[in-house]
């Protein structure tokens, strides 16, 4: 069985998603966790960010993380916590995500999942796409190899606003969910299972979840045949704040 005390995973945006993932991860034995965030933790989002306590409003995030995610880990297995204080930006998220075996992504702005999904695909690191709005989530899981990916999905960036779960609102459970899956699909590519290219998708409504997998697109701009080359900021120019959901 593979081995996770060796292994490294990055956890953009630590936020509603981002905190479930990255407890999950270390508590099942992920070595290194590396944490890309710069918002500070708000009081207004402790009811789905469940690493911060009220004693950590107007703490950085990935510092709060970090004191929790080792406070939680046993003495024996202790947890190696990288802290990234920076937004995942086009200069440098190639060498950040290369640093890594896995990513799980949970940013709450489209610039930032496609800058994410680019820098993987190029990279050739796994990544785990996750995203909440209101009672539904997803989870989406792509290989290093990349095929299908984000952008087999969604081929660019929106031109119209697309209301972050900030703005559209997001129930609690949802991304406890959600960042679970994400932990779920991210380990069982490290254990070297095939789920590359699986979407699975919450209803928190009708407390439900579908597994379905998705098909490469020939014409896919990052993994088809006319393919993506760089990280480039022109690609990105919608980008705003990365606290995720």
């Amino acid at each position: 069985m593979t081995s996770l005390r060796d292994k490294r995973a990055l956890v953009v945006g630590v936020g509603g998603l981002g905190s479930p993932a990255a407890i999950a991860l270390a508590r099942a034995g992920v070595g290194t966790i590396g944490l890309v965030d710069e918002d500070v933790v708000e009081g207004s989002n402790l009811h789905r960010q469940i690493l911060f306590s009220e004693a950590d409003i107007g703490s950085e995030k990935i510092d709060a993380a970090a004191r929790a995610l080792r406070a939680w880990m046993p003495p024996d297995a202790p947890v190696e916590v990288v802290l990234h204080r920076t937004r995942l930006l086009p200069d440098n998220a190639r060498a950040i995500v290369a640093r890594y075996d896995i990513v799980t992504e949970g940013s709450d702005n489209f610039a930032t999942k496609f800058m994410t999904a680019d820098a993987c695909a190029l990279e050739r690191v796994p990544v785990v796409h996750g995203a909440a709005v209101r009672w539904h989530g997803t989870a989406f899981a792509v290989g290093s190899r990349g095929r299908p990916c984000y952008r087999c999905l969604f081929e660019d960036i929106p031109h119209e606003h697309a209301p972050n779960c900030a703005e559209a609102g997001v129930m609690g459970p949802i991304v406890g969910v959600v960042g679970a899956l994400q932990a779920d699909l991210a380990l069982a590519m490290l254990h070297g299972a095939n789920v590359a290219g699986d979407l699975v998708t919450f209803d928190g409504k009708r407390d439900t979840c579908r597994r379905r997998r998705v098909p490469p697109r020939s014409d896919c701009p990052l993994c088809g045949v006319r393919r993506i080359q760089s990280v480039d900021v022109s690609r990105y120019v919608l980008a705003s704040t990365d606290s995720a959901c």
